[in-house]
């Protein structure tokens, strides 16, 4: 089968889309065809060795980590999914391999994708829209009259995030870019702040909850938006952070794991139409590795990147 793997951890070049082994599904294990893919952050981070204490030194390794697909193979144990069913989730870590026409992945890492959403609607959920509610709901405790600061609103991370806030029935401030403005009042941001020239220290203390998705925002300006007893919730996390968390700051990471209960409760956001991503650019697998390598070097594909796998 074809997928896109690397050789040794590095940068963009050291991708390539070859031939490899199918793969065989063991215990607690199935294997599915992919037919739609999403690019995310974590696929370069982990090929650049960001994560190597726990993907090892083995290879080649596989590119890519959230998929929708149908089922084509199940372990011998696996009773609660069959070949022909539509599923969505993610790789497993240390094997990852979205990005080919086949991944191997755990049951408890994929749900079953609605028939009302599409494969590349279901591929763009996973990461992304889980990390959200990770932070939002079963971290953060996010319930009706709380005040909610999403720095970079319509990131793939954002867009997401002000959907479930809404849904939780929070107040949401979130922070973008002049030109997207319209767009996140659009999504349900019910104030926007141009990060650029925006004035924050007017929101100073003001937040239940501030979930920095963008990357961009300094760690003490966001803590500053946090009013007593809140807390600030980041996906981006670095030493200088780690250093604010053991001095006792309300910072927390999330990392969105993908877990049966989480994909399950998109699943029905999705279905019942309160959680949509923009979709951007679409290509299929032959052309991924130059999308990929555009968007790790800054560039943008008018939404969440997918790669389409027929």
């Amino acid at each position: 089968m074809r997928r896109i793997q690397y050789h040794r951890y590095g940068g963009p070049e050291e991708m390539r889309l070859e031939q490899a082994p199918e793969p065989v599904a063991g215990n607690g294990q199935i294997v599915a065809r992919v037919v739609a893919a999403s690019i995310n952050p974590i696929d370069w981070r982990v090929r650049g060795g960001a994560m190597k204490m726990m993907t090892g030194k083995t290879f080649p390794k596989g590119m890519g980590f959230d998929f929708a697909g149908v089922v084509e193979a199940v372990g011998s144990d696996v009773s609660d999914l069959k070949p022909g069913d539509e599923v969505f989730g993610t790789g497993i870590m240390k094997v990852m391999g979205a990005f080919a026409d086949k991944v191997l992945t755990e049951t408890k890492l994929v749900a079953r994708k609605p028939a009302g959403v599409s494969f590349e609607q279901a591929a763009a959920l996973p990461t992304g829209a889980g990390t959200a509610l990770q932070a939002l709901s079963e971290k953060g405790n996010v319930g009706p009259g709380h005040k909610v600061f999403i720095a970079g609103c319509i990131g793939g991370v954002g867009q997401a995030a002000v959907q479930i806030a809404k849904m939780l029935g929070a107040h949401v401030t979130g922070s973008c870019s002049a030109s997207t403005g319209e767009q996140a009042k659009q999504l349900g941001v019910d104030e926007v702040i141009d990060y650029a020239s925006g004035d924050m220290a007017v929101l100073a203390r003001s937040f239940d909850v501030v979930f920095e998705t963008s990357g961009k925002m300094n760690v003490d300006d966001a803590l500053a938006l946090v009013k007593p007893g809140g807390r600030l919730f980041d996906i981006n996390p670095e030493p200088g952070k780690f250093l604010r968390l053991l001095t006792g700051k309300p910072i927390r990471f999330v990392f969105g794991g993908a877990s049966r209960a989480r994909l399950e409760s998109l699943a029905t956001f999705a279905s019942d139409g309160k959680l949509h991503i923009a979709l951007g650019e679409t290509v299929p697998l032959e052309d991924a590795i130059p999308l990929i390598t555009r968007l790790e070097q800054g560039g943008k594909a008018g939404g969440k990147a997918i790669v389409r796998i027929d």
